[in-house]
């Protein structure tokens, strides 16, 4: 397919560049942490560029311009947001951190849907708080919510948050209204608060729109907002944080500020600013070759590797396959699609007791690297059937 503006089929070389992605682990092709190996927009990096020849980088302000590019972005999600309402924060996880530390007390228990960003499990667990897992359910490659173990959990005296991840990461599930409304109600049955992380909202299929869990009820919610995933600028450290409730709403921005995480480099604020008020037609690009990527992806697989089924997904650049026809551990498994082929995915036991039959695979990337990728998966699966 041709792009009439934007090029997402070059290849960048990203090695020795201080990148997480390509330099943290010794592989050839690294398929793993959810970043892009795509160019920025034009229209962000020459904001920032703009803004780098100023050559002072003193400290700085938030201003009117970045409030009304949240609120004006969010209009399209159906959500009329006050521009007063959003608080910035250095980062999605560094906020919801603060928030954890303010609104619960050590040993008090925090639930998450799993399989989850395996970052919840450590936000969690490295504030001395306890995990409850409400596990969804799997059948015939699809998830749902089992809503009577999420009632059963929220009941339990000691949970006082829930954190709630739409879309979803890693099965890639956009949150339909109907299971929204039902958390909804089941965290105001329990006086449980809700943190939404909605980091992969912008990412859906072209067709699919995602549902800010904020306009479902008036009960008391935290939602965290970024452009990062969106524009691939998460080394820039730039969200927000939106709040249902002004009690919490005070307690949460108050926290915010005494652990310093609401404070903003320059770049950041530019970045976000030039993403929400000019970057939607490179978005809506990236979105339709996510897409064609994810076909590509799911031909492939269908034809060549059998042995690994596809869930069903409408939102992420993320893909959760099951392996579970080759009776592997999913930690064993990577290390040896590392060893024997090169390529690195993440080992679904990361995400969660329920998921290591799984992994999951970026397909973030131009068609050239994916298609190389894939062939090093059916390679590995081969190679492991000789065994």
């Amino acid at each position: 397919m041709i792009y009439m503006k934007y090029d997402f089929d070059s290849i960048i070389n990203r090695k020795n560049t201080n990148c997480l992605k390509w330099d943290l682990f010794d592989t050839e092709l690294p398929m793993w942490v959810a970043d892009m190996d795509f160019k920025v927009a034009p229209e962000i990096s020459d904001e920032i560029i703009k803004k780098a020849d100023e050559s002072l980088y003193g400290y700085a302000v938030i201003p009117d311009e970045w409030y009304d590019a949240y609120a004006d972005w969010w209009k399209d999600y159906g959500l009329e947001m006050d521009k007063d309402y959003p608080k910035f924060a250095n980062g999605v996880m560094p906020a919801i951190a603060t928030i954890i530390r303010k609104l619960t007390d050590e040993n008090d228990k925090i639930l998450i849907q799993t399989p989850v960003y395996h970052v919840f499990f450590h936000v969690i667990e490295d504030n001395n708080r306890e995990v409850v897992e409400n596990q969804l359910m799997y059948r015939n490659g699809k998830y749902e919510i089992d809503f009577e173990d999420l009632e059963e959990k929220l009941a339990e005296v000691d949970v006082t948050l829930m954190m709630l991840c739409n879309p979803h990461n890693p099965i890639g599930k956009i949150w339909s209204r109907t299971e929204l409304k039902k958390i909804a109600d089941l965290c105001a049955k329990y006086d449980v608060t809700i943190i939404s992380d909605e980091i992969h909202c912008d990412l859906t299929d072209p067709d699919k729109k995602y549902i800010p869990f904020t306009g479902i009820s008036n009960h008391d919610s935290i939602t965290t907002i970024s452009p990062t995933k969106s524009f691939n600028i998460a080394g820039l450290n730039t969200a927000a944080v939106y709040i249902v409730g002004d009690k919490l709403k005070e307690d949460v921005f108050n926290a915010l500020d005494v652990e310093w995480v609401s404070r903003a480099n320059i770049f950041a604020i530019n970045a976000a600013i030039a993403a929400y008020n000019n970057g939607r037609p490179w978005l809506d690009e990236l979105r339709q070759y996510l897409y064609d990527n994810k076909k590509f992806a799911a031909d492939f697989i269908k034809k060549e590797i059998p042995e690994i089924k596809l869930t069903d997904a409408d939102a992420t650049y993320l893909l959760w396959f099951d392996c579970s026809d080759l009776d592997i551990s999913s930690e064993e498994f990577i290390k040896f699609l590392n060893e024997k082929t090169g390529v690195l995915l993440s080992a679904g036991v990361d995400f969660g007791k329920n998921s290591d039959e799984f992994l999951r695979l970026n397909i973030a990337c131009p068609r050239q690297l994916l298609e190389k990728g894939l062939k090093a998966i059916k390679k590995g699966v081969t190679i492991y059937k000789q065994i």
